[in-house]
C-alpha cells in the first residue's frame, strides 16, 4: 500500500508550487532530450540543432492541446467555471488531444524547416513515451486517474477529499496511474528496439508502432479506471479514441510495409 505525499511541494510567499507541474516539467525536459538524442543519432546528416527551436512550440501545442481537449470533454464544468480552464496548476490533461496536436505541429514545424517529418516524428514518439511514463506519476502526486476499490498489495490510498462519492467508503485503490507509466517504459523499450532497426529504412514505422502500443495500453487502463472524463454508450471515449488510432496505426503500418516491397522490388 502506498499513497501520495500531497500535491504541493513547498510555497514561496504563500505561492504554492505544486508537484504536478514540477513532473510535468521534468517530463518535457526528458522527453524532449531523448528526442534530441534519437534524431542527432540517426539523422546525424540533418541539422539536428533545430530539434531544440521546435519543441519550445512542441511542449506549448502539447499542453494547449491537451487542456483543450481534456476541457472539451468536461463540458457542463467549464462551461459554468470558463476561467478554470487556465488553471493548467491544477492537472487536467488530456494525452489525446496533446498528441494531436503535437503531431501536427511537428509536422508543419519540419516542413518548414527542411527536416524530414518521419525523422522528426519517430524520435519524439521514443520521447513522448518516455516523458509519459514519467508525467503519470502528476497524476499520483494529485491523487487522480486512479481505478476501482481494490484491496491488492500495490493498493493505492486515496484520501476522502479525493474520492467519488459513490465511493467514498473505500480507502484503496487501483495505481492506474502506475499502471500505464510501467507499460509506457515498456513502450519506450520496444520503440528503442524499432528505432535502431528501422529509422532509415521504414520512416514512420516508429512513430505508428507508438501509436499503436498505447492505444492497446491506454484500452487496457481505462477498464481499470473510474474518472473517464466523458463516456458514449457506457464507453469511455478514450477507448473509443485509442481504438480508432489503434486502427488508423495498422492500416498505416502495412501501408508502409507494402510501400518498401514495391521499392525494392523495383529497384531489383
Amino acid at each position: 500500500m502506498f499513497q501520495s505525499p500531497g500535491d504541493i511541494l513547498f510555497s514561496i510567499h504563500g505561492f504554492p508550487i505544486y508537484n504536478y507541474g514540477l513532473t510535468m516539467a521534468f517530463a518535457c525536459i526528458i522527453g524532449v532530450s531523448v528526442a534530441y538524442l534519437f534524431f542527432k543519432k540517426y539523422y546525424s546528416d540533418k541539422n539536428y540543432s533545430e530539434l531544440w527551436d521546435i519543441s519550445a512550440y512542441l511542449i506549448i501545442a502539447g499542453i494547449v492541446g491537451a487542456r483543450l481537449y481534456y476541457c472539451l470533454l468536461n463540458p457542463v464544468y467549464y462551461s459554468a467555471n470558463p476561467l478554470e480552464i487556465l488553471n493548467f496548476r491544477q492537472g487536467g490533461l488530456s494525452i489525446h488531444g496533446g498528441l494531436i496536436a503535437g503531431i501536427l505541429t511537428l509536422i508543419l514545424l519540419s516542413k518548414k524547416k527542411g527536416l524530414p517529418i518521419f525523422g522528426v516524428l519517430d524520435s519524439f514518439a521514443c520521447g513522448t513515451a518516455l516523458g509519459q511514463a514519467i508525467g503519470r506519476w502528476g497524476n499520483f502526486f494529485n491523487s487522480e486517474a486512479y481505478g476501482y476499490p481494490t484491496d491488492l498489495p500495490w493498493k493505492l490510498f486515496i484520501p476522502a477529499s479525493h474520492r467519488y462519492p459513490e465511493f467514498i467508503n473505500f480507502k484503496y485503490y487501483h495505481p492506474t496511474f502506475l499502471y500505464e507509466s510501467l507499460l509506457d517504459l515498456c513502450i519506450f523499450a520496444v520503440l528503442c528496439f524499432v528505432m535502431k532497426k528501422y529509422a532509415n529504412l521504414k520512416p514512420g514505422v516508429t512513430l505508428f508502432v507508438y501509436l499503436a502500443l498505447y492505444s492497446v495500453v491506454r484500452i487496457f487502463v481505462e477498464h481499470f479506471r473510474i474518472d473517464s472524463a466523458l463516456d458514449f454508450y457506457c464507453v469511455p471515449i478514450a477507448q473509443i479514441i485509442s481504438l480508432l488510432i489503434l486502427i488508423f496505426s495498422i492500416c498505416a503500418l502495412i501501408y508502409l510495409s507494402k510501400k518498401v516491397n514495391t521499392c525494392k522490388d523495383n529497384h531489383s
